[in-house]
């Protein structure tokens, strides 16, 4: 069988043996998505048949969509954990902030941690970091692959979705060889594309659907059309009977009309702003341009979050910032045309 870590896996072989014993928290970021909960449900699978005793820990529940990969497992919040005997491994996190606060006070010296955005920071004891993996789920599965690990069909599940979902349904170009392969190698232990689907992707509620319209009809065009901005105001969720996990995968309808380069949601919080970050080229640095507002991710997905700031004041400035980058992007490609 094909190598996929060569680096990563014999390290993670050796972590997995300094382990050995322990209780392990499983510890995802806030406002959890498909990689970050398959990734954690698939580790907690793996470890627990390793005779560990595992919790999954987030700031934020597990998304309603996402529940179906999670039976059977303990997966908690913060105030639901008290135990001071359990060594932390993070995963999906490009910082020890991701996981919230109260997570990261919890866990200050995190013994592992697996992720794969471009931004991602050295934070834990073993790091198994590869911004050119397309998900933290690729990571993962690829180094239980290699290593021989035993991967059921819930295993395999877990590690599907996190592919399937940041890859934009292997969509987007972080998507390589290797995740076809993965993806097929999970397929064979198991996974279920068609249940993957219906959970993910047929499961819309009604007040999700006018949760989109409201975005639709927020949408504004800026840099001469090249840059789409949509907004979610504050009581939004009230309104329509939603939550923010909502909202997963509404930037894309702003990033997917023709002529535009980046889309942006920005949703107001009572205490500040959320903005997501799309773009159809990496070459537009999201990551960088989220970096200038503390926040970061990847090339052509990025998010950040400010306290304090309202839409009226962040929005010239993000809009600013975005025309800075794609101004310095067409420089680029006409020296190199030139």
């Amino acid at each position: 069988m094909e190598t996929f870590y060569p680096e990563l896996s014999p390290r993670f072989a050796g972590f997995l043996a300094q382990l050995s014993g322990r209780k392990i928290a499983v510890v995802g970021h806030a406002r959890p998505d498909g990689d970050c909960i398959g990734s954690q449900a698939a580790l907690a699978r793996v470890l627990r048949a390793r005779g560990h005793e595992v919790a999954c820990l987030n700031p934020d529940p597990v998304p309603r969509r996402l529940q179906f990969l999670v039976d059977g497992l303990t997966f908690l919040r913060p105030a639901g954990f008290s135990a001071d005997d359990y060594a932390a491994v993070f995963v999906d996190c490009a910082d020890h902030d991701r996981a919230g606060q109260k997570l990261k006070a919890r866990f200050p010296s995190p013994f592992g941690n697996i992720d794969h955005h471009l931004s991602s920071a050295v934070f834990a004891r073993h790091n198994f970091v590869d911004p050119a993996s397309a998900a933290t789920a690729e990571i993962l599965a690829g180094m239980l692959l290699d290593n021989g690990l035993p991967i059921d069909a819930a295993t395999a599940q877990g590690l599907y979705v996190g592919i399937l979902t940041d890859t934009g349904q292997f969509r987007f170009n972080s998507t390589s060889r290797r995740t076809f392969l993965l993806a097929a190698e999970l397929r064979t232990r198991g996974a279920d594309p068609a249940e993957a689907g219906y959970e993910l992707y047929e499961r819309e509620t009604a007040g999700t659907l006018q949760l989109l319209q409201r975005f639709l009809a927020s949408l504004r065009f800026e840099g001469g059309g090249r840059i789409c901005i949509g907004l979610l105001p504050d009581g939004v969720f009230a309104d329509t009977g939603t939550t923010p996990e909502d909202t997963e995968g509404m930037v894309d309808y702003a990033r997917a009309i023709d002529g535009v380069d980046i889309g942006v949601l920005i949703e107001e919080q009572p205490d500040g702003i959320k903005a997501s970050l799309r773009a159809k080229d990496p070459a537009y640095r999201l990551d960088l341009v989220a970096a200038g507002f503390n926040g970061g991710g990847h090339a052509c997905a990025a998010g950040l979050n400010l306290k304090g700031e309202t839409p009226g004041s962040f929005y010239p400035r993000l809009v600013a910032a975005l025309e800075k980058q794609i101004h310095a992007v067409d420089a680029g490609q006409r020296l190199s045309q030139g």
